[in-house]
């Protein structure tokens, strides 16, 4: 398991994010297909990249780059709220900063040997600190929130 946390002082430019973007996948897609050096083929390839990747959305460049290599991401993690300031209203708050991500057999990369079972968020604003802003909340908890992924095992 990998977790990152891209760059995000560049909000007005958010495409100079791309080559961070870009090398990270390479890194991880070379990194994948050594897995095998691990164990007997197809056991072991269990390699998950999770984080914030400062992605404004599924499809947009950011995203592009991140998927460039081959990572996919479960397409029910698509239509969650990444974001305690989510807006159903707004989609410019509607962003897919944080992911889960990983290979699912492609460019010589082993596919992940984890069957994919579901996924979602856990929207903890009505459960910790209630009495706060979410402005509050985000400096004393998080602005995010948690994503999960489910495996069968």
């Amino acid at each position: 398991m990998v977790t990152l946390h891209v760059y995000y002082g560049l909000k007005s430019k958010p495409e100079k994010r791309i080559p961070e973007l870009e090398k990270l996948a390479k890194w991880l897609a070379g990194w994948a297909k050594t897995l095998k050096r691990y164990g007997k083929a197809g056991h072991g390839h269990n390699l998950l990249a999770l984080g914030d990747f400062n992605i404004d959305r599924v499809g947009d460049d950011l995203y592009d780059a991140f998927t460039s290599t081959g990572l996919s991401t479960p397409s029910e993690l698509d239509d969650v709220p990444r974001t305690i300031f989510y807006d159903p209203e707004d989609s410019r708050k509607d962003m897919h900063y944080d992911q889960i991500a990983w290979f699912e057999g492609s460019r010589g990369i082993p596919r992940l040997t984890l069957e994919y079972k579901s996924g979602g968020f856990v929207n903890f604003t009505d459960s910790v600190m209630r009495d706060l802003t979410n402005t509050s909340l985000s400096w004393r908890m998080s602005d995010h929130f948690p994503l999960w992924v489910e495996f069968k095992v």
